[in-house]
């Protein structure tokens, strides 16, 4: 391989049940798979964690007819055991891990772009921008709601951003060594792996760049119920991370869980002093209201459902957050003997530390 020639790419996808997507999704990364070097310098891990829809028989149908593409059985189901088991099978010249969910789409420069500046900037971790896209319905009231300052809290990489080194952003590209080296995701995590490897990667010396030129769509859940569940084990997850490496949340992740709070503690105490209902409602109706004012400027009935479905993010969200620091509590130092405990390469890496 010359200079001039890039490296060879392992693309891990990891799935489950994801036949409504997968078709595009591969079709999408084979062709920029097939414009990457000379000759064949990336593969297709398809992670499937036990799929019960057609999703393996899609896969299979195109791998027929693109020997780049290998379906992996993974028992860990996982999004966080799908990579750690790819990044220990992939290819052996393989030197960078591109990890690309197949609920999403992808630009025509997100290989490109990813491992350039993966390169150029040296660094261990490339992250992108994800905007939510909705077809329809309530999916479509869900993306503008994520979207949205109210729904996202200002987080960077949940809107168009310039180019530059974040605390955490969607993973993208990945060092393959420095990954393995620092123990890959954490297994113990379903929700939350990337944000808790993030900040490993910034224990272990290594920076986390946002590479802006990259946008990446998200399709988001599509009904409230599902959407519900997803937010609350976001919540869990993030609470799980703070926990474990005592690490203080952010003000924005802190007013969901004090927005629901205050208003379930208003509520209970309404009998007594009926003007506290009024916080609840107020809450309320700055949501309705963010959706009717959208639903009005597109002309779009269905976004009188973003209101309902940014209640449901916050609320599912607060929910998780404080669910989990009240089952585990405090201090932190106890989530070393529970279920909560890191993986064995972050304990090393801590002790690593406390050494320096």
């Amino acid at each position: 391989m010359t200079q001039t020639e890039p490296p060879f790419v392992s693309i891990v996808v990891p799935v489950l049940n994801e036949q409504r997507y997968i078709a595009q999704c591969l079709a999408s990364l084979l062709y920029q798979g097939q414009n990457w070097g000379s000759g064949q310098a990336f593969e297709i891990l398809v992670m499937d964690g036990g799929s019960t829809d057609g999703t393996a028989a899609i896969v299979r149908g195109v791998a027929a007819a693109n020997p780049a593409i290998r379906l992996v059985d993974n028992p860990g189901r996982l999004q966080s055991a799908a990579m750690n088991l790819a990044a220990s099978m992939a290819a052996p010249q393989a030197t960078v891990l591109l990890r690309a969910d197949a609920h999403a789409g992808y630009p025509a420069n997100f290989l490109a772009a990813c491992v350039a500046a993966l390169l150029e900037k040296r660094v261990p971790s490339v992250v992108v921008p994800m905007i939510a896209v909705g077809e329809r319905g309530f999916q479509r009231a869900t993306a503008e709601a994520q979207n949205s300052l109210l729904g996202n809290g200002g987080s960077a990489h949940r809107r168009a951003s310039a180019s530059s080194y974040v605390d955490h952003g969607h993973h993208a590209a990945f060092d393959r060594a420095f990954f393995r080296k620092i123990g890959g995701y954490n297994e113990t995590f379903s929700h939350n792996e990337d944000a808790e490897y993030d900040h490993r990667v910034n224990l272990a010396g290594g920076r986390v760049w946002l590479c802006g030129e990259v946008i990446v769509t998200h399709f988001p859940r599509t009904t409230p119920d599902a959407l519900a569940r997803q937010y609350f084990r976001h919540g869990t997850g993030r609470m799980r991370t703070l926990l474990l490496h005592r690490v203080r949340p952010r003000l924005r992740q802190m007013i969901p869980p004090m927005v629901v709070a205050g208003s379930v503690g208003a509520l209970l105490l309404s009998p007594l002093l009926p003007v506290l209902a009024v916080l609840p409602a107020l809450y309320a109706a700055t949501c309705m209201g963010y959706g009717a004012v959208e639903a009005a400027r597109q002309r779009a009935g269905w976004l009188l459902a973003m209101g309902p479905a940014i209640m449901i993010m916050h609320c599912s969200w607060a929910s998780g957050f404080i669910w989990t620091c009240l089952r585990h509590g405090l201090p932190a130092r106890s989530l070393r003997h529970s279920s909560l405990r890191p993986a064995t390469s972050v304990l090393m890496l801590s002790k690593k530390s406390s050494t320096r």
